[in-house]
């Protein structure tokens, strides 16, 4: 089974890292730009569901993005071969590599590389990336140093910092070499895959429940539904679930708390539930009576998980989280669907003002004064998000591809 893997990072970066990762065999990619690097967290959160792992296209997107991530990630690193590639490329252009200053790269990577290629480290200056730093403080730092530097060139790794600096003083962007990209890859994929294994493992629940009534499995079935698994009758007074690893994880918040006990308890008195994992049905199911069997000693309202080498782990019954999502503030919608609050304010202007009328990608993009591929993809992150649905399509009257047609519920 191919390993799935999110890219994500810059829309002119995403397509040449992608471009490296499909060279691998059993390797599918799924692309996931955006237009600044504070939407990362949002697109990570929006289609967690749908990879088994991320690849960042540089440490910054991933960082801001880590408390976001449920998924194996990590990032390409720009130091080494990167940083080489991009000193042949100064020096063929007959720029002053020893007085460069460089952002977001470790200080002793960068000097390391360096004084292996033979260039001085005297007049370089760097600023690495610390959490809760931002394009403006890289913009700052290489405008000081340029400053005291005349000439002197600005090596960044981030394309807003690029854009800003564009045009006012000499600037050079790093983007990964395939090498670093292959690197990445490769590690990446040793911890999916091992994360994959630990997933797929059998997951069985021994279910008690008392008093015993009519509807029973009807409300143990739709909780089983949840968890992406089957049920079924264990015994004249038990029932069994069926799932693997994963949903399990998901559903029980990385095994701290199972909400089901706290939707079933006020119609039983006794709700238990043990859970085995094992890499066999036989071996988790033994796991799940040892479970049930600490679960009875925690009282009449107890879930435990037990996996090999004698973990057992119990589990919270605590109420879920309730938010209608009409309340939401705007910044969790925007986070949700990778836009900025400003351009979803002005997204929810331009869906008032036409009315019950569709909007077409050109309504989109003459409306936010984007390209029209900028537009599409907003829509589609939309959609994607629950945002908006396609209602048909509208002949542009020029060569081209029909716009689609959206209704968007903000």
């Amino acid at each position: 089974m191919d390993t799935s893997i999110g890219v994500v990072g810059p829309h002119d970066l995403v397509d040449s890292v992608a471009a490296v990762c499909e060279e691998q065999a059993g390797v599918r990619v799924h692309r996931f730009d955006y237009d600044h690097e504070t939407q990362a967290p949002g697109l990570v959160t929006t289609h967690a569901s749908g990879v088994d792992a991320w690849l960042f296209t540089g440490i910054v997107p991933y960082t801001i993005a880590h408390e976001a991530l449920t998924r194996p990630a990590t990032f390409v690193d720009y130091s080494g071969s990167t940083l080489l590639q991009a000193l042949v490329r100064l020096l063929r252009d007959g720029s002053d590599v020893t007085a460069l200053s460089v952002d977001t790269l470790d200080t002793a990577q960068v000097h390391d590389t360096l004084t292996d290629a033979g260039v001085p480290t005297g007049g370089v200056r760097t600023m690495p990336y610390r959490p809760g730093a931002t394009a403006a403080d890289f913009v700052a730092f290489h405008r000081r140093h340029v400053a005291r530097h005349p000439g002197a060139v600005a090596v960044t790794c981030l394309a807003s910092v690029h854009d800003e600096l564009a045009g006012e003083l000499p600037a050079f962007r790093l983007a990964p070499s395939p090498q670093s990209v292959r690197g990445a890859l490769r590690q990446l994929l040793l911890t999916a895959t091992s994360q994959i294994q630990e997933d797929s493992q059998v997951a069985l629940g021994l279910v008690e429940l008392s008093p015993a009534t009519a509807n029973d499995h009807a409300d143990l079935a739709r909780e089983v539904g949840m968890l992406g698994g089957s049920l079924s009758r264990y015994s004249d007074t038990m029932s069994l679930i069926v799932t693997t690893r994963g949903p399990l994880h998901d559903a029980s918040h990385g095994f701290t708390a199972l909400p089901l006990l706290h939707r079933l308890s006020p119609r039983h008195d006794v709700v238990r539930i043990g859970f085995g994992l094992g890499h066999s049905g036989a071996e988790a199911e033994r796991l799940a009576r040892r479970a049930l069997a600490r679960a009875r000693n925690h009282g009449d309202v107890a879930a435990v998980v037990s996996s090999r080498n004698d973990v057992d782990i119990l589990l919270e019954a605590v109420a879920p989280a309730e938010a209608p999502v009409s309340e939401q503030s705007r910044a969790v919608v925007a986070s949700r669907v990778g836009l900025s609050v400003a351009t979803l304010d002005r997204l929810r202007e331009i869906t008032a003002a036409s009315g019950d009328r569709p909007l077409t990608t050109r309504d989109i993009a003459d409306g936010l004064g984007v390209q029209l591929r900028t537009a599409r993809r907003m829509l589609q992150r939309l959609e994607l998000a629950g945002c908006a649905e396609r209602s048909g399509s509208l002949e542009s009257g020029t060569i081209g591809r029909p716009l689609t047609l959206y209704r968007v519920t903000l």
